[in-house]
């Protein structure tokens, strides 16, 4: 508006007047020019005037200013007014500053009641990652993964804003205890733990000892039974460092290894001895079991002599094929003795050489008796007379049998 008059006017006396609702007000004086340009002069101050209370409407309608700090602008401009050196139309600037400051308060009561949301909101947050932190802090077991927690609930913490510094400082307070008790806990726990690994290594280097010695044992079954057990030691054994658990498994099964191979290799060469014996004592049995003993007993006999000396002779076989080889072999033993004695009591006394060898050695004995009995010795006499007794016993049984 180029008319200023309208909202002022400048007097004989160069005195400037603002036209209010109540009235005129000086504002000013001007001296230098004609009223017009005084006018104009109060009314660039008017303009400058209006231009920070458009800035101020502006950013309060788009947000990009502070509601609260909108509204103390708005406020202060307002209450400069009753005596601002300006020429203009100040009741609509007036009403305008009111109507900003009404919705500045309006936003400013938004934007707080926001705040207070977000404090809450935040202070929520904190005081659940301080409680999960305590949780942690009191109970985790999973030390890798919870200390990892705890770092990325101290990430997670320095995200969040709004909270005011005295509850702030209190929250920090339980999250810093609650890790450094977390911590304690830890470190008791690693140095239990290390304690614990050292005495399992302990533990193991003795079976690993025992095992390397028994790896050159040859008592096969004792041995294998104590390394079966030692396994089963180790197994329900703590488990040491990995570097140490490592190298102590790798003696320990290298013992083991060293030992149940050289027994494979004992048992295969056995098994081998086994079965060619077998195979000897088979075919010496076919040999006993064809033997012609009804015709010729004694050439019989004579065979099976030589048959159980090559038995003999043959090795050691399996306890399962020697028991049905050996009975075998005792049938052949037995129908060789049975025909023998059949042989035996139908020769005639007088061919019978044991009884022509046992008459022999009766007649010595009466011969030594009597020589005794001539030399007057009785001690002799004595063992003659029993010595001759005892021979005429047996000559008496094998005559009668």
């Amino acid at each position: 508006m180029s008319d200023w008059t309208i909202f002022g006017r400048v007097d004989e006396d160069g005195t400037v007047y603002v036209k209010t609702d109540d009235g005129e007000r000086v504002v000013g004086s001007w001296q230098a020019g004609t009223p017009e340009e005084g006018l104009a002069h109060f009314a660039r101050r008017y303009a400058d005037l209006l231009t920070e209370v458009e800035l101020i409407e502006t950013r309060l309608n788009n947000g990009s200013a502070d509601a609260a700090h909108s509204l103390t602008a708005a406020k202060k401009l307002s209450a400069s007014l009753p005596e601002a050196h300006v020429v203009g139309d100040l009741p609509t600037l007036a009403k305008r500053l009111d109507a900003i400051a009404i919705i500045a308060e309006e936003k400013a009561g938004a934007a707080k009641a926001a705040r207070d949301a977000a404090r809450i909101e935040a202070v929520a947050r904190k005081t659940a990652l301080v409680e999960e932190a305590e949780l942690i802090a009191a109970e985790a077991t999973g030390w890798k993964v919870s200390g990892d927690r705890i770092k990325e609930i101290l990430d997670e913490w320095k995200a969040i804003r709004g909270v005011d510094k005295k509850t702030d400082g209190e929250l920090w307070k339980r999250f810093a205890a609650a890790r450094d008790g977390f911590t304690r806990r830890r470190g008791a726990h690693f140095a239990t733990l290390d304690s614990q690994r050292k005495q399992a290594q302990s533990g193991k280097e003795e079976l690993v000892v025992e095992a390397e010695k028994l790896s050159e044992s040859t008592e096969w079954n004792a041995t294998a039974a104590r390394l079966k057990e030692l396994m089963t030691e180790w197994k329900s054994a703590p488990r040491a460092s990995k570097e140490s658990e490592q190298k102590l498994w790798e003696r320990f099964r290298a013992a083991q290894d060293a030992f149940f191979t050289r027994r494979s290799e004992v048992f295969s060469a056995r098994d081998a001895e086994q079965k060619a014996a077998l195979t000897k004592r088979q075919e010496l049995l076919t040999k006993a079991e064809a033997l012609d003993v009804e015709t010729d007993p004694k050439a019989a006999q004579a065979a099976l002599r030589d048959i159980q000396a090559q038995w003999h002779d043959a090795g050691r076989v399996s306890r399962d094929s020697a028991t049905g080889l050996d009975r075998r072999l005792r049938a052949v033993e037995d129908k060789v003795k049975e025909a023998m004695d059949v042989a035996w009591r139908r020769t005639e006394p007088s061919a019978n050489p044991l009884l022509a060898q046992m008459r022999g050695q009766v007649a010595e004995a009466e011969e030594k008796l009597a020589k005794a009995t001539a030399a007057g010795d009785s001690k002799r006499i004595k063992e003659a007379t029993a010595a001759l007794e005892t021979k005429k016993k047996f000559l008496a049984l094998a005559e009668g049998a």
